[in-house]
């Protein structure tokens, strides 16, 4: 093979064994990539320069010690080289950090690539070596970022597994009390009922699955009185409503279910009993969308995850409460009132779920407060001369469906708006991030 071929000469006795392009299909050994990698070694023309000559030489009087002697085989050449590889490690930084092939085109050529020289990697020109090495180098961008260790699951405690049973054992405490007593004794048994119960939803609410944060505590005073509202008016709202259509009330209300103004005690036991249910589920929400969080890829795939999660823990909640409803209506043989219990059971997981997710939402609390209190003042309103009018929207609606059409109506209405704020809100990412992450 002669030195135009470019490839490795090997003379015979004494002869000189210089690196050089192969030629034909022989492959690239080390030497010969030794020869290509070094763009010093030709001109910007193509040509030969002086420092290469010398660099050839130089590399030719070291190889000279390791030829084969006369009348001896040369050594057998090693395996075949990648050159595009080498010339890869060698301008790692610059693939690395381009953006595209022309970038690293343009650097190849400001190192003195040229056309010539891509040829003997190959290619037809510079843009074209730049395509590969583009193509064969992972760029920062291309890097996956490493693995975040997965979000800490809801830790869970007995304590705060049965802490939310406390309100309604002493709910039906309470009941039990007042079914077994008469006149002073049971006001005292109704006015310490009502205390233990509130102390008991106090540390139900405080501790465990519903608990709100710190920065959502500062609005629970509202929060709590338009509460505290809707239940006293589940408890006597409805006889109150229906006295004062009738022409009273005549007296105050005594505690019994069946008076002048009667006490609806089934509804308000269920809902405290409910208080459970309620716990868990939001539990089982919380741990399932961490879960979702750190498995999902993307918002919309998250979003999508937790959507059915949220609708699925509703209607678990709405399920227990309606068998909740039906035992406490046949064991205290009451009306179980199931519209507005229903309705004002979804409205407080509603609003509940949403504040332990830092979303306050008194408003529709007070809102539904505020419509069950405007049914009554219509009622007396209606009572003045030439005001029958007021009273006749309240008439229609207690007619069709009752006194318990009120509460359903303006509970249902808040629940239905704070429903569609939850999907928006608590499918988000955001919203179930473990605590102390920045939000």
């Amino acid at each position: 093979m002669n030195g135009d071929e470019g490839g490795a000469v090997h003379g015979g006795p004494g002869g000189q064994d210089r690196p050089g392009r192969p030629g034909g299909a022989d492959a690239w050994d080390a030497r010969s990539e030794e020869w290509l990698l070094d763009p010093a070694d030709e001109g910007q023309d193509g040509t030969p320069s002086r420092t290469g000559s010398v660099r050839t030489a130089a590399t030719a009087a070291r190889t000279r010690t390791r030829t084969t002697t006369a009348g001896r085989a040369p050594a057998p050449r090693r395996g075949a080289a990648d050159p595009v590889k080498a010339l890869l490690h060698r301008h790692r930084a610059l693939c690395e950090q381009a953006v595209d092939p022309l970038e690293i085109a343009a650097g190849l050529e400001a190192h003195g690539v040229t056309d010539r020289t891509a040829a003997r990697f190959r290619h037809r020109d510079v843009f074209s070596l730049a395509e590969e090495l583009y193509a064969r180098v992972p760029r920062d961008g291309d890097r996956q970022p490493p693995a975040q260790p997965p979000p800490p699951a809801p830790r869970v405690r007995a304590g705060r597994i049965l802490l939310p049973l406390l309100p309604g054992t002493v709910g039906a405490a309470a009941v039990t009390g007042l079914r077994l007593t008469e006149g002073r004794p049971r006001l005292l048994t109704a006015a310490v009922g009502l205390l233990a119960v509130a102390l008991a939803v106090r540390a139900a609410l405080r501790h465990g699955p519903l608990a709100a944060p710190a920065p959502i505590r500062h609005l629970a005073p509202g929060t709590r009185a338009w509460t505290c509202w809707l239940l006293a008016y589940a408890l006597l709202g409805n006889g109150l409503l229906r006295a004062v259509l009738d022409g009273g009330p005549d007296g105050l209300p005594t505690g019994a279910a069946h008076g002048p103004w009667p006490v609806t005690t089934a509804p308000v036991l269920a809902l405290a009993l409910a208080l459970a249910p309620a716990a868990w589920s939001v539990h089982l929400l919380t741990a399932a969308a961490r879960r979702r969080l750190t498995a999902s890829r993307g918002l919309a795939e998250f979003a999508g995850a937790v959507r059915p999660l949220l609708l699925g823990t509703f209607a678990l909640f709405l399920g227990a409460l309606t068998a909740l409803l039906a035992l406490c209506a046949a064991v205290l043989d009451e009306p179980a009132g199931y519209p507005e219990a229903l309705t004002l059971g979804a409205l407080l997981l509603l609003a509940r779920l949403l504040a332990v997710h830092r979303v306050p939402q008194g408003t529709a609390l007070a809102l539904a407060a505020a419509g069950e209190a405007a049914a009554v003042g219509l009622v007396l309103a209606g009572r003045l001369p030439g005001c029958a009018f007021l009273a006749s929207p309240v008439d229609a609606l207690t007619g069709a469906w009752g006194t318990g059409g009120v509460p359903a109506l303006v509970c249902g209405a808040a629940a239905l708006v704070l429903l569609v704020r939850a999907t928006r809100t608590l499918t988000r990412a955001p919203a179930h991030a473990p605590p102390g992450d920045p939000r």
